[in-house]
């Protein structure tokens, strides 16, 4: 069965993401992408609009489906999943939800996972969140998406004197989601939603440790083949008891019995379905994981999965 990827446009309140959702929507590469907004006029579709389908829902020129959320996240995916198992809109092969800009990420990104009907057809895709350069990162709320982020829009830098301060907090809470300066590039499209990409997880530079309150990053590497089993009991077990601070985890592993790497991805209690890579980025065959956490330290993630991968294989089987 073909899931289809749920991907989320998050920020803070006037950073960006209506503008973000404006010039996405006329991007050919969206034309088989449904998109659920808070209000079609925020968006203003006007110019884009091909045909409306009711009064909910419109086809744009682009060949992109717009949609209103009313009521329950949940429900609204449903209605258009069974519009789309009935033929009444096009088919869709990625769903994109506008948040509001004071949503925390990890609710919505749940309802996938804990409806009993959604899980079956559509699965976690990319994070992308606007940062408005101006105002930076001073609410609680705006840390929190920058950290579970995949993938990092920076907005408003024309009219920010100078952002590199603000470039280097970002970067202390999520090292590894590429970024865009919407002012200054053009908006890739396929590249923002495109969740198989998977960056070779670069050396941190020493301030990646240093807390931004208490939020801060780290990366972990070990030599040698891992036991699947075993890290993946490590992980269920520290997500299940630490998962509303363990913001993101992301890493490629060195599996035993695997010719190439297996790429791992966690947002707080959910985990990513794991995905055997076709190749090594580099020549570096160290598993490798990066963290992004509130208030644990690192050194007791480290010593207790050093414990972990210690173990004989087969020894929890």
């Amino acid at each position: 069965m073909m899931f289809t990827p749920v991907n989320l446009i998050t920020g803070f309140l006037g950073s960006g993401k209506t503008t973000l959702l404006q010039r996405l929507l006329a991007d050919p590469a969206l034309a088989d992408t449904a998109v659920l907004i808070n209000e079609f006029g925020e968006v203003g579709l006007d110019h884009h609009l091909l045909e409306r389908i009711d009064d909910t829902m419109v086809l744009l020129q682009s060949g992109c489906l717009c949609c209103t959320i009313r009521g329950e996240l949940s429900d609204a995916i449903k209605d258009l999943l069974s519009k789309r198992e009935r033929g009444v809109v096009p088919p869709f092969r990625r769903l994109v939800v506008e948040s509001s800009g004071l949503a925390d990420p990890f609710p919505i990104l749940s309802t996938i996972q804990a409806d009993p009907v959604l899980k079956h057809h559509f699965r976690l895709g990319n994070v992308i969140t606007t940062v408005d350069a101006v105002n930076g990162l001073g609410r609680p709320e705006s840390i929190k998406q920058v950290a579970v982020a995949d993938r990092l829009v920076l907005t408003k830098t024309d009219l920010a004197p100078d952002v590199e301060a603000l470039m280097t907090e970002i970067r202390r809470l999520n090292p590894e989601a590429p970024l865009w300066r919407a002012a200054e590039q053009g908006i890739d499209a396929a590249a923002l939603f495109d969740d198989s990409i998977h960056s070779p997880l670069r050396a941190f530079p020493a301030a990646a440790d240093r807390p931004h309150g208490t939020v801060h990053s780290f990366a972990l590497s070990f030599e040698g083949a891992l036991d699947w089993t075993i890290f993946g009991i490590w992980l269920t077990m520290l997500l299940h008891r630490h998962g509303e601070k363990v913001l993101r985890v992301k890493g490629i592993l060195n599996v035993a019995g695997s010719a190439t790497p297996v790429a791992v991805h966690g947002v707080q209690h959910l985990v990513h379905p794991p995905l055997h890579m076709a190749a090594w980025p580099d020549a570096e065959r160290r598993s490798r994981l990066v963290f992004i956490v509130d208030g644990l330290a690192r050194t007791a993630i480290e010593r207790s999965l050093t414990s972990f991968l210690a173990m004989p294989a087969g020894v929890l089987a």
